[in-house]
């Protein structure tokens, strides 16, 4: 994935959820929760467009 890409990918993904926090109003609480699982999403697929993790495929949540 070239690097421009994932720049402005980041840049997407950095004004909509800087759209949500200031437009749509919710408790603190559930801002924090979407922020911290926007960042985690984000961070694990850098370092999968990175090469840093293998794929997720495998990974089977049980029920």
């Amino acid at each position: 994935m070239p690097l421009i890409n994932i720049v402005i990918a980041l840049i997407v993904i950095g004004v909509l959820l800087w759209l949500v926090n200031t437009y749509i109003p919710m408790d603190g609480k559930i801002k924090s929760i979407l922020n911290a699982i926007v960042v985690i999403v984000v961070v694990v697929w850098l370092l999968q467009a990175f090469g840093l993790l293998g794929a997720v495929n495998g990974i089977h949540i049980a029920h």
